[in-house]
């Protein structure tokens, strides 16, 4: 079960979370895109209210990615834009390689490809990132960690992967975010997800890197974020993506919370050029 809202009317555009959030993180950047589009925000299979799998072969990006386009065609939408933040964006990077037909365009956001950052962890890139291998460990012992205090881990999360404050995150929103990832349902599948990322995805990308995104594409990262910090954002696409763009935002991984009216600029500018 595939939790989602529906909102607008126009084109078809797809907006995924990441973690440790949900589709709510969207609800500030929905008003100002709903005059222009019809926009489905959901959650990943896992988070949020969609369905917990309770095995780690059952959350890849690649049945994370069957999922969604599966939901927009039971919503009529066969052909649609897709725009993904951190986990989200990872699910729609795998979207345009495996259903290329569905996807208009790809909007990714501070992420580098997924097979680049396992397969060059380098010390910084572990240190900024160590919930990778972290929520990666065998189960029970990352769930059994979090689930002491779930709101400590998973706040400590939403300010460590580059410039934040909890003030920079809509208490409102912080309220669902929280609710959520109390779950242990929820929390296994997120330990879940990153397991499925070094032990199934990871392979799927070193199988796909003579291929790229065919359909338009746009990289979008926080200036102050690690991954800009510590890499050259675009140039981790340079060779994936066809048809590529690229613009960094103010602020840190998180910036759609941060600068959401920049990030919603920013979507609304490339969406409408193509």
């Amino acid at each position: 079960m595939i939790a989602y809202e529906v909102a607008g009317n126009g084109p078809p555009l797809l907006l995924l979370h990441g973690f440790p959030q949900t589709r709510a993180m969207w609800r500030p950047m929905v008003p100002a895109l709903t005059n222009r589009f019809t926009v489905v925000t959901a959650d990943l299979r896992g988070y949020g209210q969609s369905g917990k799998p309770a095995a780690t072969q059952d959350m890849s990006f690649r049945l994370m990615a069957q999922d969604m386009v599966a939901l927009m065609a039971a919503l009529g939408h066969h052909r649609f834009h897709v725009v993904g933040h951190d986990r989200g964006a990872r699910t729609a990077h795998r979207m345009a390689l495996d259903h290329p037909d569905a996807v208009l365009s790809l909007t990714v956001m501070d992420i580098v490809p997924t097979e680049h950052l396992l397969t060059h962890m380098s010390t910084g890139i572990a240190k900024a990132y160590y919930h990778w291998l972290f929520l990666a460990q065998p189960f029970p012992f990352p769930e059994t960690m979090i689930g002491h205090d779930p709101d400590a881990y998973f706040e400590r999360c939403l300010l460590g992967f580059g410039k934040a404050s909890l003030e920079d995150f809509d208490p409102d929103l912080l309220a669902e975010y929280r609710s959520a990832w109390r779950d242990p349902a929820c929390i296994r599948a997120m330990c879940d997800d990153y397991r499925a990322a070094i032990e199934i995805d990871w392979d799927h990308d070193r199988n796909d890197l003579s291929r790229k995104v065919t359909c338009p594409s746009l990289v979008l990262y926080g200036e102050d974020g690690a991954m800009a910090h510590l890499l050259d954002v675009p140039a981790t696409w340079q060779d994936r993506l066809s048809d590529m763009r690229h613009t960094a935002i103010e602020g840190g991984h998180f910036f759609p919370d941060q600068s959401p009216k920049a990030t919603t600029d920013a979507l609304i500018k490339f969406l409408t050029s193509l």
